[in-house]
């Protein structure tokens, strides 16, 4: 792997995407290839969120694809791209995707993460009030629920602490009440600040 050091220096301590200077990051394009430097970049919090889907997507922030798609660097090229196709409905990002210009074998390990073929949207696990859950949240009830197979009754108002998202439905979260592990809606919760 590349050190941080190095990638300060040859992104001249910046964002490589975006040109944030605060809260950089190595990030690894996947799929990573063990010490290959040319699959690694610099990027800040805010551009690695959205990236790895942590966050939803904000087509301002990713203006700077315009400036970014220009570097000399694959890694860079390589997210530039991926991230330019989840915004391809856009004027601007479907400009820039007509001049970008990848290699063949760059283009095809772009490919990799399969992000072209999608709508690029972005779904998360939200709360009643569209809160965006997290692994190790705590949440509220917002309503009684009879928990199925079981007599548990989970009242209103009761606090989940540390819940698990589930992963293939957005619309689910795991947690402990009573003891017991169950299965709750999020649409039932209130994320607790």
């Amino acid at each position: 792997m590349k050190t941080e050091a190095e990638l300060k220096a040859r992104s001249a301590n910046r964002c490589e995407l975006c040109d944030a200077v605060e809260q950089l990051k190595v990030y690894e394009v996947p799929p990573a290839a063990s010490n290959d430097a040319d699959r690694e970049i610099l990027a800040c919090e805010v551009c690695l969120a959205q990236i790895e889907k942590r966050q939803e997507l904000d087509s301002d922030h990713w203006q700077c694809l315009t400036t970014s798609m220009w570097s000399e660097f694959p890694a860079v090229q390589v997210v530039a791209w991926r991230m330019l196709n989840r915004f391809r409905h856009e004027s601007w990002a479907a400009d820039s995707l007509d001049m970008l210009y990848l290699d063949d074998q760059l283009l095809e390990f772009a490919k990799l993460s399969g992000d072209h073929t999608g709508d690029g949207s972005v779904e998360l696990h939200k709360d009643c009030n569209g809160n965006i859950l997290v692994t190790g949240d705590t949440v509220t009830l917002i309503k009684d629920l009879d928990v199925k197979g079981s007599s548990l009754n989970a009242k209103i108002g009761t606090a989940v602490r540390n819940i698990r998202l589930v992963h293939d439905n957005i619309e689910q979260i795991e947690g402990k009440v009573d003891g017991q592990t169950i299965v709750i809606l999020t649409k039932f919760v209130k994320k607790q600040s």
